[in-house]
C-alpha cells in the first residue's frame, strides 16, 4: 500500500503560468495517464493530485483551478488504460460531462462511474476537487458482468454504500499504511464491492457484495468511532449506533465477529492509553487518577483492579 502526491507547487518557481502548466501535463502524462487539462482563466494554476494504492485499487484526489479533463481517442492510444474510475464531487460547483452516449452532472457528494477506455468528458467551475477510485477493468468486470450498463449514471449523495466507501477510503488513506497482504486484500475487495453496490449492480454478485462490502465498512465504521470516543465517559453501543444510523443490537453483532465485545474493547482501548500516559515523561505531574479520569475511568478501584489483570503490575510501578 502507497501513498503518493504530485503538487504544482513542487514545480519550479521561475516559471510562469502557462510553462508551468504545460510542465505539469507532461509529467502527469508521462507518469499517471494521457489527459488533456484545461485550466481557469481567471485564478492561477494550482493542481494538487494525492493518490494511494491499495492492492490494484487506487484511491486519489484532484484538487486545484483544472476546470476540464478530455480523453480523446489519441490519448486511449497513449496509455492504453483499461479502467473505470468512480468519479465523486467533493465542491459545491456541479461537474458535468459525457461518455458511452450519455451525459452525466454530479454535484456535491454525487458519483458516476465512468471508464478510461472509451473518449470522456469533464467539465467543471474554476476551483474543483474530485475523488477518484481507480479499478482495473479486468477486477470490476469479473466482480460484476454487468457493470458496463451502470456506466455514467449519476449516484446520489444519500447513496447509503456510496457514504459508507467514501468513509472507508478515507479511514485507509488517513490510516497507518496496511503491509500484511491479506489485509491489502481484503481492503481492496471492500472497496470493489462497495463499488458495486453504489452502482446498483444486479443479480447475485450484488448479494455478494452486500454481505461483505456494506458489513465490513459498517465494522470499520464502528471501529473508527470507538477509537474516537473511547475516552468519554458516556460513550456506549447505543450511542455509537445511534450516531451511525445503526441498531444497538447490529453494532453487538459487528463486533461479535471480531471476537472483542464493546465493553473489551473500550476497556483496552482505555488500558492502553492510560499505560502510554503513565510512561510518558510529560505526564510526570499528574496524579495516577488524574490519568485514569482522562482515559475514560471514573471508579478508580476498578481501574486499578483492571489495570493489574492486564498488565501484571499496578499504575504505580508502570510509572
Amino acid at each position: 500500500m502507497q501513498k503518493t502526491a504530485f503538487s504544482s507547487k513542487d514545480l519550479p518557481l521561475h516559471l510562469g503560468e502557462k510553462a508551468k502548466f504545460d510542465l505539469w501535463q507532461d509529467i502527469h502524462v508521462a507518469e499517471i495517464w494521457s489527459v488533456e487539462y484545461a485550466v481557469s482563466d481567471k485564478l492561477p494554476f494550482e493542481a494538487v493530485i494525492e493518490a494511494t494504492s491499495i492492492g490494484p485499487v487506487v484511491v486519489g484526489q484532484m484538487a486545484g483551478t483544472i476546470r476540464q479533463a478530455t480523453r480523446k481517442e489519441r490519448n486511449i492510444a497513449d496509455d492504453s488504460n483499461d479502467s473505470y474510475l468512480l468519479l465523486i464531487n467533493k465542491a459545491g460547483t456541479e461537474l458535468t460531462g459525457g461518455q458511452v452516449g450519455r451525459d452525466y452532472a454530479v454535484g456535491r457528494g454525487e458519483a458516476a462511474l465512468v471508464t478510461a477506455s472509451e473518449p470522456l468528458q469533464m467539465l467543471g467551475a474554476d476551483e474543483n476537487v474530485w475523488m477518484n477510485v481507480v479499478i482495473p477493468r479486468e477486477v470490476l468486470s469479473q466482480a460484476f458482468p454487468q457493470i458496463d450498463t451502470r456506466l455514467a449514471l449519476k449516484i446520489g449523495a444519500d447513496n447509503e454504500a456510496l457514504a459508507l466507501l467514501k468513509r472507508y477510503c478515507h479511514l485507509l488513506e488517513t490510516g497507518p499504511a496496511l503491509v500484511n497482504p491479506g489485509l491489502i486484500a481484503h481492503a481492496a475487495t471492500t472497496i470493489v464491492d462497495l463499488i458495486g453496490l453504489a452502482t446498483g449492480a444486479k443479480g447475485g454478485t450484488a448479494e455478494l457484495a452486500g454481505l461483505r462490502g456494506l458489513r465490513a465498512a459498517r465494522l470499520q465504521a464502528v471501529l473508527a468511532n470507538i477509537a474516537d470516543n473511547y475516552a468519554n465517559h458516556g460513550i456506549s453501543a447505543q450511542g455509537v449506533a445511534r450516531e451511525l444510523k445503526l441498531s444497538a443490537r447490529y453494532v453487538h453483532d459487528l463486533l461479535q465477529e471480531t471476537g472483542i465485545s464493546f465493553s473489551e474493547r473500550v476497556l483496552e482501548l482505555r488500558l492502553q492509553k492510560t499505560y502510554r500516559m503513565l510512561q510518558d515523561r510529560h505526564s510526570s505531574a499528574m496524579r495516577v487518577s488524574e490519568i485514569a479520569m482522562i482515559c475514560g475511568f471514573n471508579d478508580i478501584a476498578y481501574f486499578n483492579r483492571c489495570f493489574r489483570r492486564r498488565f501484571g503490575c499496578t499504575p504505580s510501578s508502570a510509572r
